[in-house]
């Protein structure tokens, strides 16, 4: 089972009906910001949440067993996941999580930039660094695509990768490859099963191409 959050549900579907690996997609498309795809899972409750849905596929489909249950969250999607794994309940019924350049935090202090002295805020990349600490021991599933676009106001998806890189002490290795879409890759990181694919592109084309990308990263998540 894949719960997949943001965007056009129609890319998310194709790159279902392209793995060899047969899945069930569950979509949600709430809106912009992280808020809205953080917000309603909170109101709800983790674990409430993820019973709907399993109850919901199980309704369409009952003769189908579900082996595994995956997240992905491209952008703002990646506000859900954080949601769920914040659970620890929940997060012990997750296998692994894939987010397309979405992972962003506040500065501390807030909006000054790490050029100028601030930092990242740790305590909304805990549950993430929790999660990548499992990934790395084989426990979990964790794939990461980040992009070089930086927003100013707020921690970039690059940011954050050397973030959960560095308290994990994982380097990166250069690697020049063309991604899907025509994606440039310029690196690649990780331990067991956490690994983190950095592009090059600072433009919202190029964020738009890691959503378009999701078929041959959901083939690659650990």
């Amino acid at each position: 089972l894949l719960i997949h959050f943001h965007g056009d549900s129609r890319v998310a579907q194709y790159a279902i009906d392209q793995q060899s690996t047969p899945w069930v997609l569950f979509h949600c498309q709430w809106g912009s910001g992280s808020s809205a795809y953080s917000r309603p899972i909170q109101e709800l409750g983790a674990n409430a949440f993820l019973d709907t849905i399993l109850s919901a596929v199980q309704k369409m489909l009952p003769e189908t067993q579900i082996a595994s249950i995956c997240l992905s969250g491209w952008s703002a999607g990646y506000g859900a996941a954080r949601s769920l794994i914040s659970d620890a309940n929940t997060a012990s019924r997750i296998d692994g999580i894939l987010l397309l350049d979405g992972l962003h935090c506040s500065y501390v202090p807030e909006g000054k930039v790490m050029a100028e002295g601030g930092a990242i805020d740790s305590t909304q990349m805990q549950v993430f660094l929790d999660w990548a600490k499992l990934a790395a021991a084989g426990k979990k599933s964790f794939l990461f695509t980040h992009s070089s676009v930086f927003p100013g106001t707020f921690a970039s998806t690059t940011e954050t990768a050397e973030y959960l890189l560095q308290s994990l002490g994982i380097k990166r290795q250069p690697l020049l490859a063309e991604g899907p879409m025509g994606m440039q890759q310029t690196s690649v990181a990780g331990q067991g099963k956490f690994r983190i694919l950095s592009f090059a592109g600072n433009s919202a084309p190029d964020h738009v191409d890691h959503y378009h990308g999701i078929g041959a990263f959901l083939g690659e998540l650990p």
